[in-house]
């Protein structure tokens, strides 16, 4: 009964999100919350709610402050030089700078922190693409791709928690998985290439960049009562404090120097005084940027309740035992293969928690009762499972800020990069079944 509950709120999510029916944020609340109430969990349904909220509070804190530093760093021209730079290279033309979205964020990607990796890539690359006239949804999907595939790093989440589980080495996971990985990379690349010659074809060809305005000087947000201007380019002196300050924040960010939320509340607080020191500049561009924090902030904390609920109910632990039951014995020796392919996919119904630490222990000790090694069903599943599957779903808040920096809705992201992750999947898998990584 849990399971196809369960079952039944990850298809009503995602069909009411991909065509449209409801907002997403109406989806993430009511589908788990109609499906509690069925199961008979209503009474439940106030305190499992508030634990996913506080689940993904610290997240959604890091969120707010995190779009408006960006944000604020943008509108001071801090990417100014870096935009320059990949028009130069690019020579305005859509194909190489889609090319050069995936090399920018598989190279930004090596922190294996999707979350980061989005709001550099984004914040970096939405000004070229606005300056281009390019779809937001070439950025978002690309980005997706180049996250996802760099996602199965050693010390990202998923290859973590899949050694975590089984007691293994991260090395015993991923060292035989290299040749997979490196043909990952260059299918990445592949689709970027073939996604920027589409994006091409639809400008035709090379397009003239849009002229900028006019520099204005330094932390002029507004010149005085009723003539409010947020944007503004600042002055060597400044800008390079705003290099110094966000280069001490990533720092910060990867060392773990502080909580992540913190390290975003004191470096946009500090950067928000000294680029903008007068209270109504300070009013104006909070204003400007506020409706971007409260989109990205909402799906958040909505994503909590859902999660939340799904977990509080049992739902996901009975979907896991579900699945592993319906395996049939003949393909017990098969297993690996079979995570592989159904890894991807997967990512759209179970947290990485949940799969990683509730699916995989009985996928391994299914697989071992045929004789296959359990290192080997966590290759498979880090093929996949939270790796190029995470851009895509519902169940993870860097998929939130992927879509609220770009501008994207989950739906159409998931339609437009959809085919294109699963097959980095696909390639990988088959690599790594004939490299000997998985068994056929």
């Amino acid at each position: 009964m849990l399971a196809a509950l369960g079952f039944c709120t990850i298809g009503g999510f995602l069909l009411l999100t991909m065509f449209k029916r409801v907002s997403v944020l109406v989806a993430l609340v009511l589908t788990p919350v109609v499906t509690a109430v069925i199961g008979g969990y209503g009474d439940d349904l106030g305190p499992m709610a508030l634990d996913g909220l506080s689940q993904v509070a610290p997240t959604g804190i890091m969120i707010a402050f995190a779009v408006l530093y960006f944000s604020l760093m943008i509108d001071a021209g801090l990417f100014e030089p870096l935009i320059r730079a990949i028009l130069r290279i690019a020579k305005n033309d859509p194909l190489r700078v889609t090319v050069g979205t995936a090399v920018l964020t598989m190279c930004v990607g090596l922190d294996g922190d999707g979350a980061s990796t989005f709001l550099i890539s984004i914040s970096a690359l939405l000004p070229v693409y606005r300056r281009l006239g390019m779809s937001r949804l070439v950025l978002a999907g690309v980005v997706a791709l180049g996250a996802g595939v760099m996602n199965m790093i050693p010390w990202g989440g998923p290859t973590a928690r899949a050694a975590a589980t089984l007691k293994l080495e991260t090395s015993d996971i991923i060292t035989p998985l290299l040749p997979a990985f490196a043909v990952g990379i260059a299918w990445v690349l592949f689709a970027s290439y073939a996604i920027g010659r589409r994006e091409r074809t639809r400008l035709g060809g090379a397009v003239t960049a849009e002229p900028e305005p006019a520099p204005a000087p330094a932390a002029a947000v507004g010149d005085g009562p009723g003539t409010p201007r947020v944007a503004g380019r600042a002055g060597t002196a400044l800008t390079v404090f705003n290099l110094a300050l966000t280069l001490a924040l990533l720092t910060g960010l990867v060392l773990e120097v502080m909580p992540l939320p913190v390290l975003f509340v004191v470096a946009f607080a500090i950067a928000l005084l000294v680029n903008y020191p007068r209270w109504e500049d300070q009013q104006a561009l909070l204003e400007k940027h506020g409706n971007s924090v409260v989109l990205v902030t909402t799906m958040i904390f909505a994503a909590g309740v859902f999660t939340g609920i799904l977990t509080g109910t049992g739902m996901i632990g009975k979907m896991a035992h579900a699945i592993v039951a319906v395996i049939p014995d003949g393909l017990g020796g098969h297993l690996p293969a079979l995570v592989a392919v159904t890894s991807m996919p997967l990512s759209l119904v179970f947290t990485p928690d949940a799969y990683y630490f509730g699916i995989l222990p009985v996928l391994a000790g299914t697989a071992d009762s045929f004789g296959t090694d359990p290192a080997e069903v966590a290759r498979a599943a880090v093929l996949g499972q939270m790796t190029t599957g995470f851009p895509l779903s519902p169940l993870t808040a860097a998929t939130f800020i992927l879509l609220g920096m770009s501008g994207v809705q989950l739906g159409e992201h998931q339609r437009f990069i959809f085919g294109w992750a699963f097959g980095t999947t696909l390639v990988m898998s088959a690599v790594a079944m004939a490299t000997g990584a998985i068994p056929v």
